[in-house]
């Protein structure tokens, strides 16, 4: 199924939406964490990016196994590439989990600030601006704090993915 896309492996070319999906989910979740003033604006972005972002990283680990089994017959070659395949691949299901993990919390926090503050989302002009500070709950900052952790370790794992993955293609 994640074999191959048009006769090219489907890896290459299924991973760059994991590498612009999750970091523009990571960056827009702490913007909405920590930006209350632009909650009205970043919600649904948020929340669609918190489908797309998870499910890029599972396509991109789906389309990784199945170079791997292509390849490789499933099995990690000898010596200093398959190592390096090792290290790339080990890293797979932690973004997937990761992005997940990031997803939900993105939306719980939206779901939450926009339960705590309903003026900020409804409201015009200054009653909006007076309310956008509103939805700040013991609640909304805790899911804060959590979206924040895991989208610097989503961002991380993407960075260190990729890293991993250029230097087993290209040493």
């Amino acid at each position: 199924m994640f074999d191959e896309i048009l006769g090219l492996p489907a890896h290459p070319l299924v991973i760059h939406a994991a590498v612009v999906f999750v970091p523009l989910l990571s960056l827009l979740s702490i913007a909405y964490a920590v930006l209350p003033r632009l909650r009205a604006r970043l919600g649904w972005a948020v929340v669609l990016l918190a489908v797309a972002a998870p499910v890029s990283a599972a396509a991109a680990l789906l389309s990784g196994q199945a170079l791997l089994d292509g390849r490789f017959g499933g099995r990690i070659p000898p010596g200093v590439v398959g190592e390096r395949i090792a290290e790339h691949e080990s890293l797979g299901l932690p973004l997937v989990n990761t992005t997940a993990a990031l997803g939900l919390a993105a939306v719980l926090l939206v779901v939450a600030a926009r339960k705590a503050a309903p003026a900020a989302e409804s409201g015009t002009g200054a009653r909006r601006r007076a309310a956008a500070g509103a939805g700040t709950t013991t609640v909304t900052m805790v899911l804060a704090g959590v979206t924040i952790l895991l989208a610097v370790a989503a961002c991380y794992l993407v960075v260190r993915i990729g890293h991993t993955g250029a230097l087993a293609v290209w040493g």
